[in-house]
């Protein structure tokens, strides 16, 4: 899932221009050897990243074992802390491996924060072809490599089933391939008790989603060479307008956010489960949550789809990176190499089949950065489609195979902070989406330039 935003814009480029500057005596990777056998030691600060599931434990424990017994691997857990991370680069005492969003790495190497992994790519044998082509061209700049790949999000439509059904509609009626259809199905699914929005009919997903509704209108909000903000296109500004407008039938975005809110959405109190929530765009892990906490939820899934009703999805997710400094980049490189192999992508899946089958439950997917890896683990779930689960599964890998990316850039992080900052003033101020869109243009094309003319100078 998307991170929590700790930290502002500016604050952010204060920080890392400080970084820029005042890290400049601080030893990089330049006199790191990385070779995939050497014997490792040392301590391993890994900052961003938790062991929370079997997921992740059984890739940490191989890639534990794959350090050395003289080797202390030790996590800060939690989202991405960004001024912490920052600070800890610039006062010359980084982890030795950071977990972030693949937006974020374009900001971080532009500043100097984390460094090139050309060498330790070479010297641990990370096999790069094994990667989805947008998650690694989100993390290269200048045919340098600055992170590496792991988790791949993507969307689906997700639907209660028996709220389709008694209002007339189809989930093809709110897979998005036809605006109108989902705004009569928002209305028809939508109810009010004593004046107040009882059950949300759709749930358009701003300010998040705004890259996937306009992408489905045809529009990118930037250029494909990443240097070009494109958020006053009138394609853009359509998107905006019409998924706001989603809102306004309900009351207003403030009704749906606190019903939304209101909502277990980790048990089994969550909004499909109650019947409180018609369908929305969501990303694809939280059918494994669904299925988890509320198997017999009357559900239904689609891939969200284009206006010319071909699949869609928006394609993000995290990388591992080596921040400037690093007390220890030989064991840094070497965490993230085992974290992303095949192998380890295929035994943590292996586990969670094990666990969901000793519990009755279902192995629905996982979706990786690693093609190789997901091609395994496909095999591992049901997509025949006798189940609405498995129709689910494989509508995840339909979208994972029609997904499209944000483009390198350095600034990608204020990119992002420019346009949802001014979204969220359409949801709450009521600001119009063609003014809040323009305003965005000019924020995010400053970032851009500024970070771009940093980049092209080094």
């Amino acid at each position: 899932m998307r991170g929590v935003r700790r930290i502002s814009v500016a604050a952010a480029a204060m920080l890392l221009a400080g970084c820029a500057q005042g890290t400049g005596d601080s030893e990089d990777t330049s006199d790191a050897t990385f070779d995939s056998d050497a014997e490792l030691s040392g301590e391993v600060q890994v900052m961003g990243f938790g062991a929370g599931d079997e997921i992740a434990t059984v890739r940490l424990d191989r890639a534990t074992e794959a350090l050395g017994s003289e080797a202390d691997v030790k996590l800060i857990e939690g989202d991405l802390d960004i001024q912490q991370f920052l600070s800890s680069v610039a006062s010359g005492e980084p982890p030795a491996l950071v977990y972030a969003e693949r937006s974020q790495i374009g900001t971080f190497a532009s500043r100097g924060a984390v460094v090139p992994l050309t060498d330790c790519i070479e010297g641990e044998g990370i096999d790069t072809s094994v990667f989805r082509e947008s998650a690694l061209n989100e993390v290269t700049f200048d045919d340098e490599v600055y992170g590496i790949p792991e988790f791949n999000v993507v969307q689906l439509t997700q639907a209660n089933a028996d709220l389709l059904e008694q209002s007339g509609h189809t989930i093809e009626d709110v897979n998005g391939s036809d605006w109108d259809a989902v705004s009569a199905a928002n209305e028809d699914l939508m109810k009010m008790e004593g004046g107040n929005l009882a059950t949300i009919g759709y749930d358009s997903k701003l300010p998040e989603f705004l890259p996937l509704w306009a992408k489905a209108n045809g529009a990118d909000l930037i250029s494909e060479d990443g240097r070009t903000a494109q958020l006053d296109d009138p394609a853009v500004v359509e998107a905006l307008e019409w998924a706001v407008s989603i809102y306004d039938a309900q009351g207003g975005f403030g009704e749906v956010k606190a019903l939304r809110d209101s909502a277990d959405f980790f048990g089994d109190g969550n909004q499909f489960a109650t019947g409180v929530l018609g369908a929305m765009p969501m990303e694809q892990w939280y059918v494994s949550v669904l299925n988890d906490v509320s198997p017999d939820a009357p559900m239904a899934f689609d891939t969200v789809r284009d206006l010319q009703g071909e699949p869609i999805a928006w394609a993000s997710g995290s990388a591992w990176a080596i921040p400037k400094g690093s007390p220890n980049p030989e064991a840094a490189c070497r965490l993230a190499r085992v974290m992303t192999e095949t192998d380890s992508w295929i035994a943590a899946a292996e586990e969670r089949v094990r666990l969901r089958e000793e519990s009755g439950g279902l192995f629905t997917g996982i979706l990786t950065a690693n093609e190789a890896a997901d091609e395994a683990v496909r095999e591992m779930a049901p997509t025949d489609g006798d189940s609405v689960w498995s129709q689910a599964v494989a509508a995840m890998y339909e979208a994972n195979d029609h997904t499209f990316a944000m483009p390198a850039n350095p600034a990608g992080d204020e990119f992002e902070q420019a346009w949802q900052d001014e979204v969220n003033k359409v949801l709450t101020d009521g600001k119009e989406p063609a003014d809040a869109l323009a305003d965005a243009q000019t924020a995010a094309q400053e970032a851009l330039d500024e970070a771009w003319a940093t980049w092209d100078e080094k």
